[in-house]
């Protein structure tokens, strides 16, 4: 049975996201859901599962098992309303569409920030577990091998990836171009005012960033004990921040919904970095005209957003270019694997076929002597002037070429 590669999709395209929620699969989640599927479905040779924020997706190589039964499993194992869920995803059976899926993913066409870099590096990390766990599959492999090099190309002749269209990692960007000794960027003590989006936004990128003096406040002290217990920050009392009892700080990120000038003053002399992220500003612009205080607020950092939004936009054109080449790229390799299939079905046809004649004659002839008539079979098969490759038409060739 001839293997094609399949996938489910549940997005930001088509749910909320606690609806998503439901379908988020943690790392840990990962090799219980990878062994599940496979001893459940032993005709899935290739597996990948993308979990991030924004989707959940399954990739997956079989010859029988349909994405809506990979699909309603899984709703099944996340003990969800398989009724009232199934239309949230999206899927296909078919190689050629699940593969330009995947390119239009990976090259951040679908993201929530289009262009979003980020995507690939989630890619290759759910590629990793596909091979620890031994199920790449030849047609996933080269898929994705397909999207790594998608990825490349749009990088290196495009101005798609330029620039980032995140407020929260422009914020750390800005914050890592202030200081000319990276070493003590680092270690700049920074207060972080707030526990939503945009500051949990901040605590994801500064992964990459690696700022380890961090500090947490919030007015609801809930929400802050989970954000720095994710990400390994100090909390702060409220009622400092309040009181804007803030002089120990190098940085403060603020980003509070319904607290117009929380910070008014700073009671010190030294250098400070203010960025202000939030609508109503929390942070009152004066303090920019105080010579120890830089400040940037969330329209300065918007108009730098916007203009690479538009670099990025005039660039979709290029980057769909480059995507429909390389999704091209695959549907020939795909064909000419289906032929190498065919042929090296057909050799071994002809070579039992021959094998078989003259073990039923009294002739004697070396197995090199077979091997030679077969290859001289196979030419005229598949000969440009022989357009009758059937079966049928191959057993023609066989009799004529044995009886010569």
């Amino acid at each position: 049975m001839k293997m094609s590669l399949k996938y489910i999709s549940i997005s930001h395209e088509t749910a909320s996201i606690i609806q998503r929620e439901n379908f988020h699969v943690s790392d840990d989640e990962k090799g219980i859901l990878i062994h599940s599927i496979c001893n459940t479905f032993d005709d899935i040779i290739g597996l990948l599962i993308l979990s991030t924020c924004n989707r959940t997706e399954i990739y997956f190589e079989s010859s029988l098992t349909s994405a809506a039964v990979i699909r309603d499993f899984f709703i099944k194992i996340k003990k969800d309303n398989i009724h009232a869920t199934k239309a949230l995803f999206n899927f296909s059976n078919n190689t050629k569409n699940t593969v330009r899926h995947l390119l239009t993913v990976s090259s951040g066409l679908k993201s929530l920030v289009l262009g979003d870099a980020e995507i690939i590096h989630q890619i290759k990390k759910a590629y990793q577990f596909s091979m620890t766990f031994k199920v790449q599959g030849s047609l996933l492999e080269r898929a994705l091998q397909s999207a790594f090099k998608n990825h490349k190309r749009i990088s290196n002749e495009t101005n798609f990836r330029d620039g980032t269209t995140s407020v929260a990692y422009k914020a750390l960007n800005f914050i890592k171009n202030s200081y000319h000794n990276e070493l003590s960027v680092k270690s700049k003590k920074i207060l972080l005012i707030g526990a939503g989006d945009i500051v949990h936004q901040v605590l994801k990128y500064n992964t990459k960033f690696k700022f380890s003096n961090l500090y947490l406040s919030n007015r609801t002290e809930k929400k802050a004990k989970v954000l720095s217990h994710r990400y390994q920050c100090q909390l702060y009392p409220w009622k400092k921040v309040i009181s804007n009892d803030i002089k120990d700080f190098d940085i403060i990120i603020s980003a509070v919904n319904n607290c117009h000038h929380l910070i008014k003053k700073t009671c010190t002399n030294k250098e400070m970095l203010l960025l202000d992220l939030a609508i109503p500003s929390n942070i009152d612009e004066a303090l920019s005209k105080k010579k120890n205080i830089t400040y940037l607020d969330l329209d300065t950092i918007s108009t730098e957003l916007e203009n690479t939004r538009k670099n990025r936009l005039t660039s979709i054109n290029k980057v769909k270019e480059i995507t429909n080449q390389e999704l091209l790229n695959f549907v020939k390799w795909h064909d000419k694997m289906s032929l190498r299939q065919l042929l090296s079905k057909y050799k071994s046809t002809v070579l039992e076929k021959v094998k078989r004649h003259f073990m039923s004659t009294s002739e004697r002839i070396s197995n090199d002597k077979i091997v030679a008539i077969s290859n001289q079979i196979m030419k005229k098969f598949l000969a440009p002037n022989n357009s009758d490759k059937t079966l049928t038409n191959l057993d023609k060739i066989i009799s004529k070429e044995i009886a010569f």
